[in-house]
């Protein structure tokens, strides 16, 4: 029978949820040289916008996520387990090249048309497991740009995720509701006719081409905000694309078609030690799913796309089984933000919701400097090596590249703001790194031990009205114990003057003491 790992814990441990990615923590040197040396096949199954509360083993009751439940109840279940940022490139660039986004000017929610963000110098996750015999492998959702700003998406797409570090790669190049809307592979196009070239921008369209404001009778889904430019397969989009007809992908066939060629990948790679980066794009808007999965959820598309996802980590596991591998593959599994109801399309999300709570205990969510815009699902997995349980230690998914360094024996040292974690994402640890300085909208703020204090933005919008969800900056400073306050109802910035002191302190010396004017000049 499966159980909810969660609702086993005392309150308020008992509404944190847990999620499959490995994490950040500062240890010793002493407190890792335990770790056994090991290469593994490493999984990352990265979700789009799942939310703490989103998943069975975190708590939820509305939905039925009976997949990744058993994959959570065998591993490692992470009560605070934490993306970079509270939105989606951002997170990913963190991720992979253990780096604080903040520290990168461009590291924002990218258009499809942006260039490589990731310096082809940086060390990567899969650029340091490349140099320790690894084959390395990304399909899904990419968003962290392509090209050096001027793409001809009809020719070879370059630099890209192959340039960082990817020897095989099958992408979208953004999101889903952004174009161009079809599928690259190696930095090709996949399926273009030469003689419907794609041509693609953000701040004009193509003449007689039809967009969701001068032709609303062409959709099949309504547009809230935000999306009502170029039209494909009836869906409204951000930006404007003309051309590639042949190539754009069908959005209900999304889910099985990178589900398919990481499976194919899996099957192909299995002589040596790989690494797959399996980056899901639900539960995003647009929300497709497969005709299959229509009112699987009652509670509308999203919760459908959800039970979607975690039936293709059920067929990814299931592939794993067939293949003998799961005694050697490392899984990780997680989110690369909070969760949002309307984010751009009317789809019954906020509608049907019920008594589902997408983030759980926690406040806000997306785009929200409160616990909810970072603290995500984050679970650890290796049959026979990793004894399940529930951990409390912070971990953080830029912790991912030092971690992975020291486990396979690495003797890379750009490991930017990375700290080996390996320890704990083995269940062998409980330290977790001492202090996390997160992000939300080119805002940071601070979470050391059961603390969080976000700093004073003056002037700064408390609400985004268009996704209905706090953001959290406030005139003043605010200080939560997150252990007994999992909501963060009460600032006690007040009443512990010398524990506020103290965060400050730490900040400062993490962020800087300039981090307002900084964080103008990003908004720039």
């Amino acid at each position: 029978m499966m159980t909810n790992r969660i609702s086993a814990l005392k309150f308020p441990v008992a509404l944190m949820a847990v999620f499959a990615f490995i994490g950040c923590g500062s240890t010793p040197k002493k407190h890792t040289e335990s770790v056994v040396k090991a290469k593994p096949n490493i999984i990352f199954i990265y979700a789009d916008d799942l939310g703490y509360g989103d998943l069975g083993v975190y708590g939820a009751t509305g939905i039925k996520t009976p997949n990744i439940d058993k994959l959570a109840n065998g591993g490692i279940v992470f009560t605070s387990g934490y993306a970079t940022s509270a939105t989606c490139t951002p997170s990913r660039y963190g991720l992979l090249t253990g780096t604080y986004p903040w520290r990168n000017s461009d590291a924002k929610i990218l258009p499809g048309t942006a260039p490589l963000l990731i310096d082809t110098e940086q060390m990567t996750i899969p650029k340091m497991l490349r140099a320790e015999g690894y084959d390395t492998g990304i399909v899904g959702k990419w968003h962290l740009g392509l090209g050096t700003g001027d793409v001809d998406w009809n020719k070879h797409i370059s630099p890209g995720p192959n340039e960082v570090g990817f020897d095989y790669s099958f992408i979208m190049a953004a999101t889903q509701d952004r174009v161009p809307t079809v599928y690259i592979r190696d930095g090709k196009v996949v399926g273009l006719d030469p003689k419907d070239p794609i041509q693609v921008d953000y701040k004009k369209n193509f003449a007689g081409e039809p967009t969701a404001t001068e032709n609303p009778e062409l959709l099949k889904m309504k547009w809230h905000h935000g999306h009502n430019q170029s039209i494909v397969n009836g869906i409204p989009r951000i930006g404007y694309m003309k051309g590639g007809t042949a190539a754009k992908w069908k959005d209900e066939d999304m889910a099985d078609t990178f589900l398919d060629d990481a499976k194919k990948y899996i099957g192909s790679h299995k002589s040596k030690p790989f690494f797959l980066y399996y980056a899901l794009q639900q539960p995003h808007v647009p929300r497709t799913p497969s005709p299959r999965f229509v009112g699987a959820s009652g509670l509308g598309p999203r919760g459908d796309v959800i039970v979607e996802a975690d039936w293709c980590v059920g067929e990814l596991m299931k592939k794993l089984e067939a293949e003998g591998l799961l005694e050697n593959t490392l899984i990780v599994l997680s989110s690369d933000n909070g969760p949002v109801l309307n984010d751009g399309y009317y789809d019954d999300a906020v509608e049907k919701l019920g008594t589902h709570r997408p983030a759980g205990a926690l406040r806000g969510g997306k785009y929200s400097l409160f616990d909810g815009g970072t603290r995500v699902p984050f679970v650890t997995y290796w049959k026979g090596q990793i004894k399940p349980g529930t951990s409390d230690a912070i971990v953080c998914q830029m912790d991912l590249l030092a971690s992975l360094a020291s486990m396979v024996g690495s003797k890379e040292t750009k490991l930017s703001d990375s700290q080996n974690l390996m320890n704990e994402l083995l269940g062998k640890g409980t330290v977790g790194r001492k202090a996390l300085v997160l992000e939300a909208n080119a805002k940071t703020l601070l979470r050391k031990g059961d603390w969080i204090m976000i700093p004073p933005y003056k002037g700064a919008s408390k609400m985004n009205t268009e996704v209905n969800i706090e953001m959290g900056p406030d005139n003043d400073y605010q200080l939560y114990n997150t252990r007994k306050d999992i909501g963060q109802q009460n600032n006690v910035a007040k009443q512990f003057p010398d524990k506020l002191k103290e965060m400050k302190e730490t900040f400062e010396k993490l962020r800087g003491s300039d981090y307002q004017n900084v964080q103008e000049l990003k908004l720039q």
